[in-house]
């Protein structure tokens, strides 16, 4: 196995120093409660309240396990903060969590968002976990992975999810199904509107209220406080979705950019989009005045000096915009692409104001959590990440240099403290050379042959048959009422054309022949029965198709009996135009139960009349169990 992380070794010993303090800690508390005992000839009842007194301060220690909140932004590039030095924007408050904390000079993510997202989740590089995709199954996680919540709700923690998910939907893939006792927000990598849309509460589809970062970080805070309520600590995560597109903000932060100048332009002006840059820098405002109202709670709750928060971001910029010179942006596993902030606060733990020039990496954060936390870590696997606690929180560490490996599609690139392969062969220095305009591979031959050696490893061992997904979607588990069977995940077959080639948000739209059906790869876990529900669009003119469900022998029918015909949505909210479809109110209707036999299968939707010019858009399947 190639090695790229500390030898085990290293950390049994790192774990034995820990416990051999602690061991000696307790030993010497013990000596001098014996001394005093004998000293003062203590009756026995004054020996009880001392070991009473004891017990309880253990008690009341264990009690004080920091809480924990994880921000993570989406296609938010290092440059899109003013601590960073970017004078378009005001970032003041996630400003403040490194001033009052550390800040990482170099932190590596992904190129794209669910392989960051898997690799927050598991501390370890996201195709050991099957995720080599954002849409149509690629994006799941395998299920012999544990997470980090499965790590903190192990440690008796509330854990709670608020936003975009991106590593699977049905459960056991949902956040439910990884740990998370709460999980409010949405499954898919993209959302077609950011003003009250279509999400989920646990599984159960509900409406959301306002704007959604807002609406997400409301039902955090609320999370946080029940758990203070119920005096138990926390684990949430906020992984938002923005700046990603659609580029969609409330007015009252669009306002200052509409029609700015902007002072700082993209490495290759002649690239940049001025008004989806003013859009994602007003983006960014708002996720900043949402932690401004996350940090006020944690004031207001008289908890804030013992809980961690953490922020960083997905991958590079989702455009061409100021981002300190950096070759790359969204995609590239060049610096632009992977060089996220990272940045931690920990009053009274972790210094304010320290710098911290040593790398590190997504896949650092569940170790390090949980080492700061003292919480054991319940994976299965093993790490590729490590704990970077020692790099927060002491001045007298010693720090071994590591590779870190970038990866997404068909390219990889290597980074050492110094050094960076990028996936075409070529070394630079990074101290000198951030903007990866030189190659330094002839001045280090000896570098570069080891760095490209450890690649071709890297590439043998992670990336062989990762795309060989067989997986297919998991319906109906036992363990979980809801299953939503998206657009997204589904086939077309015939004429039948997705709404856009971005699948997350999409629906199918030219479903006008008896011979065009949509499919499904499923597995059912056990034999159940299931309400079924269809959302779906249609004009008056067309109504009065009769459509079938079906898997292996059992089958359903029913027919489109009311007109829905909504207009397509977010134009009117954009700032810039969109890629992605548009987004539609679609129409739940009742089809009827389904009975499925446990097994794999192929779950079909067809039509079998079509009395109009087409049967229906179609969006979702909700499967309710009885």
């Amino acid at each position: 196995m190639l090695n790229i992380v500390p030898s085990q070794n290293h950390l049994v010993e790192m774990t034995r120093t820990n416990f051999k303090k602690l061991r000696r800690e307790s030993s010497l508390a013990g000596s001098r409660l014996a001394s005093l005992v004998i000293t003062q000839a203590c009756s026995a009842r004054i020996l009880f309240a001392l070991c009473f007194l004891l017990v309880a301060t253990v008690t009341w220690a264990a009690d004080q396990r920091p809480n924990v909140v994880v921000i993570l932004s989406d296609d938010q590039g290092w440059g899109d903060l003013s601590l960073n030095g970017n004078v378009n924007l005001s970032t003041s408050n996630v400003d403040s969590l490194a001033h009052d904390g550390a800040s990482f000079d170099r932190f590596y993510v992904c190129p794209v968002c669910s392989p960051t997202r898997a690799e927050f989740l598991t501390g370890r590089y996201h195709p050991r976990g099957g995720v080599h995709g954002v849409s149509m199954g690629a994006e799941r996680l395998n299920l012999d992975e544990n997470t980090i919540a499965d790590t903190f709700r192990a440690g008796g923690y509330a854990t709670g999810a608020f936003g975009k998910w991106h590593n699977g939907m049905q459960y056991p893939y949902h956040p439910n199904g990884r740990g998370f006792d709460e999980f409010y927000g949405f499954c898919s990598g993209h959302w077609g509107h950011y003003f009250a849309p279509m999400l989920e509460r646990n599984g159960k589809l509900v409406r959301g209220n306002g704007f959604c970062i807002d609406d997400f970080t409301n039902q955090a805070l609320a999370f946080i406080e029940e758990s203070v309520k119920q005096n138990k600590p926390f684990f949430a995560y906020l992984p938002y979705n923005t700046p990603h597109s659609p580029m969609q903000v409330p007015d009252r932060f669009w306002k200052k950019f509409d029609g700015a100048d902007l002072e700082l332009r993209a490495r290759d002006t002649e690239m940049e989009n001025l008004q989806h840059t003013r859009a994602a820098l007003a983006m960014c405002e708002n996720i900043d005045w949402n932690v401004g109202r996350l940090l006020k709670k944690l004031d207001d709750l008289k908890v804030a000096e013992n809980t961690i928060v953490v922020y960083f971001s997905d991958n590079g910029p989702n455009g061409h915009r100021w981002n300190g010179d950096m070759k790359g942006r969204k995609s590239s596993t060049d610096e632009g692409g992977v060089r996220s902030p990272l940045l931690i606060r920990w009053p009274g733990r972790i210094p304010a104001g320290r710098q911290i020039a040593e790398n590190g990496a997504a896949i650092d954060l569940l170790p390090t959590l949980a080492d700061l936390a003292g919480v054991e870590v319940v994976s299965k696997q093993p790490l590729d990440g490590v704990s970077l606690k020692s790099l927060l929180t002491s001045d007298d560490y010693m720090w071994e240099d590591r590779m870190i490996f970038s990866h997404w599609q068909d390219k990889v690139a290597a980074r050492t403290e110094r050094f960076l392969l990028d996936n075409e062969g070529l070394l630079h220095e990074l101290d000198k050379d951030p903007g990866q305009r030189h190659d330094v591979s002839e001045q280090h031959p000896d570098i570069t042959r080891r760095l490209r050696k450890a690649v071709r490893s890297w590439r043998k061992e992670l990336l062989t048959g990762l795309r060989d997904d067989q997986r297919p979607l998991i319906m109906g588990h036992p363990d979980y009422r809801f299953t939503q069977i998206p657009a997204r995940d589904g086939v077309a077959h015939g004429k039948i054309k997705r709404s856009s080639k971005h699948p997350n948000c999409s629906y199918f739209t030219n479903w006008t022949s008896t011979t065009d059906a949509i499919s499904w790869e499923v597995e059912a876990p056990d034999d159940g029965v299931f309400d079924v529900e269809i959302y779906y669009t249609c004009p008056e003119a067309d109504v009065g198709s009769t459509i079938e469900l079906s898997c292996g022998d059992s089958r359903l029918t029913g027919k489109i009996t009311e007109a829905h015909d909504p207009p397509a949505l977010g134009a009117e909210q954009d700032r810039c135009q969109r890629d992605e479809s548009y987004y539609k109110e679609f129409r739940p209707m009742k089809l009827g139960t389904l009975h499925v036999k446990k097994g794999k299968g192929t779950l079909m939707l067809r039509a079998l009349d079509i009395p109009g010019s087409q049967v229906m858009e179609f969006r979702l399947l909700m499967l309710s169990r009885h």
